[in-house]
């Protein structure tokens, strides 16, 4: 798919990975939605893009507030051609923790966020992909998802966050066979660990030991080289049905 003149819609859009996607897309040519819940990043952003994108308030949790963020991207733009799920949390928590077992509060709010929430984006957005005229390979739209590597190499405390992620990355390969039919492509990018506000606080020797564990390049990702994937696999139309570690061949151990 064209890169030039699509419409994207970005959840997680005013900040890390889903800002530099949205940058990424506007400076192929494109459209965006900013979909966040951070209304004043989320504005600033969009202000700053000017025509080429849209902010919407929007809780990912929340369907009618997907559905209302999707509607106005298409009242606005005309179409939805991509989307793309960067909003999660990653709140760590132990199942058994010095004041007893986890909250299920915080395991199913991570779960509602990470999980749930692209599930509303991919079905509500790819009902209106369906809309769009295919290109010469019947191609309609193109979704992409966040996963981490963490649902492979989960660390203690990231039973709710690997788990949700882990759900994520089962869940493409089935999208991808369903909305086959559909001209619809679905693709998964699993990040290691990555310069965002995820990060953003901890110490300068915490950084530097981060660093050194990724086997090359030794240092963080940069949420631009997270982009440059998902703008790979939106031109790209062989990709489909898969997750791609973009890891800097990290393998987390155990400890």
């Amino acid at each position: 798919m064209e890169i030039k003149n699509c419409v994207a819609v970005v959840t997680g859009g005013a900040s890390g990975l889903g800002e530099a996607c949205v940058r990424e897309i506007v400076k192929g040519g494109g459209r965006v939605a900013i979909l966040d819940f951070a209304e004043e990043k989320g504005q600033a952003v969009a202000s700053e893009l000017g025509d080429a994108s849209l902010f919407c308030k929007t809780d990912v949790t929340d369907e009618k507030s997907v559905q209302g963020a999707i509607d106005l991207t298409v009242d606005t733009f005309g179409a939805i051609h991509v989307a793309i799920n960067c909003a999660g949390v990653g709140t760590p928590a132990k199942v058994i923790g010095k004041e007893g077992p986890m909250s299920m509060e915080l395991f199913n709010r991570v779960i509602n966020i990470n999980l749930t929430g692209t599930m509303h984006v991919i079905r509500l957005a790819a009902e209106r992909m369906l809309q769009n005229s295919p290109n010469d390979d019947g191609e309609k739209g193109v979704v992409i998802n966040t996963a981490s590597i963490a649902a492979y190499d989960g660390q203690i405390g990231q039973a709710a966050y690997s788990a949700s992620k882990a759900a994520v990355a089962g869940m493409t390969l089935p999208i991808a066979r369903e909305f086959a039919e559909y001209g619809i492509r679905i693709v998964t990018i699993a990040p290691g660990i990555f310069d965002t506000p995820l990060l953003a606080g901890l110490p300068e020797n915490v950084i530097e030991a981060l660093n050194k564990m990724v086997p090359f390049p030794k240092r963080l990702g940069k949420p631009v080289e997270f982009a440059m994937m998902a703008r790979h696999i939106i031109e790209n139309p062989m990709l489909n049905g898969e997750v791609i570690r973009l890891d800097g061949a990290l393998r987390m151990g155990a400890r």
